[in-house]
């Protein structure tokens, strides 16, 4: 087992940060709530994140950006006042080496989609008449108001689509990518081990009825399983407060490069669109907190998850500085080796499960929230202006009672 441990490490080592991320998408008719889900657990080189609304259009939008992105050229996952939602995994099989240099615009693409579509078909439409190259290589997520969900595998000069709602390609109600295609090259590409992960933990949860918005933002997003070496988080959790130990994290699924953690929760095709909630935690997911995040015409956004043009988020910001805590080795390869006992630990002190109580009062008021307006039909913009006031002071005196930050 520790030849098998070694040689993975050294692997894996040499590959870059890159733009790796783990996602997925849940059909509405297999959720608990009867509304698709569209997830993306970012893993980047930028790892300032923060919320940003825009209204270049007809229609306004909400979006993860990079904090330094100062005009939002690019974004990562969001949606849109039509209930249209989008995000991607980079894919390393798809494109041939010699086809063209023209590449890295898939945040502009997403950004210009989400202005322009409303619905998946739509997206279709959007990819087939776009100039090409597209300068793309990735497996774009989309859902929208209508119920549709799919992952279209996308290179520079076409796609494959993959619908959620079709049984023999999901069976189960969900599909999953990581940092390859399924319509790419064979074993090329990054993510296997990732996306054998995150398959097992949602084949889990599945079979137990309990596909739902919870059981991502509180399992998924918070995973340090790794099936090949063959642990996961129940074992970390039973290690002494007091005794240091270093993990390899470079192929979970919370990595050193984890920048956030995003599920757009869709509506039912009975309720109206602006019900759509993107609930958010950004910064580094085992040290940041969840905070649902609805559009409006007035722009209005938490402002823990907001800043000025290139400075980053306060949510994030105390997030970066509690996972260098959990980093604490600062040479050599030390950034793919956490520290578990900073995450979970026996004496249940770790910070991870200090912020538990704290992300189970943003999530539960979150949601009665959003289940009140649900009845009414609608959002109403005073309260969710309150609502985002209890966020932003809860947020931050927790941290600062918490962690002094």
């Amino acid at each position: 087992m520790k030849r098998l441990i070694a040689f993975v490490i050294l692997l894996f080592m040499g590959l870059s940060a890159g733009y790796t991320c783990t996602t997925a998408i849940i059909s509405g008719k297999y959720t608990q709530s009867g509304r698709p889900l569209l997830w993306k657990h970012r893993d980047t080189d930028y790892l300032k994140n923060k919320v940003a609304w825009f209204n270049e259009g007809s229609m306004w939008a909400v979006a993860l950006v990079d904090s330094e992105d100062e005009q939002y050229k690019n974004i990562w996952i969001g949606y849109n006042s039509a209930g249209f939602a989008i995000m991607n995994s980079a894919s390393y099989n798809l494109n041939e080496q010699d086809t063209t240099d023209y590449s890295g615009k898939e945040g502009i693409l997403m950004k210009e989609a989400l202005l322009q579509c409303k619905t998946v078909d739509e997206f279709e439409q959007f990819l087939q008449e776009h100039k090409k190259p597209l300068g793309v290589e990735a497996n774009f997520g989309v859902i929208d108001a209508q119920g549709n969900g799919a992952y279209f595998e996308t290179n520079n000069y076409d796609y494959t689509k993959y619908s959620v709602n079709n049984k023999k390609i999901a069976p189960h109600g969900y599909l999953i990518r990581s940092n390859y295609s399924f319509s790419g090259r064979p074993n090329q590409g990054e993510g296997y081990i990732r996306y054998e992960t995150a398959s097992r933990i949602f084949y889990r949860a599945s079979g137990g009825d309990r596909l739902s918005l919870d059981f991502i933002l509180n399992q998924a997003s918070k995973s340090l399983e790794n099936p090949l070496i063959g642990t996961d988080n129940a074992d970390l959790k039973n290690i002494p407060e007091e005794q240091d130990n270093y993990y390899y994290v470079g192929d979970c699924i919370n990595r050193y490069y984890s920048s956030s953690s995003v599920v757009v929760q869709g509506v039912k095709k009975s309720e109206t669109p602006e019900l759509t909630t993107m609930w958010s935690k950004v910064g580094y997911p085992l040290s940041s907190v969840v905070v649902p995040v609805w559009g409006s015409d007035q722009g209005s956004l938490p402002d823990v998850l907001t800043a000025p043009a290139g400075e980053n988020a306060p949510l994030c910001k105390k997030a970066l500085a509690l996972k260098d805590r959990m980093f604490p080795m600062d040479r050599g390869h030390g950034d793919y080796y956490i520290n578990t006992t900073r995450v979970y630990n026996a004496e249940n002190t770790g910070i991870t499960q200090k912020l538990a109580p704290l992300n189970r009062k943003t999530f539960s008021r979150g949601q009665k929230k959003l289940n009140g307006w649900r009845k009414e039909g609608q959002i109403d913009p005073e309260e969710m202006k309150q609502f985002y006031q209890w966020i932003d002071q809860t947020i931050q005196q927790q941290y600062q009672k918490l962690f002094d930050l």
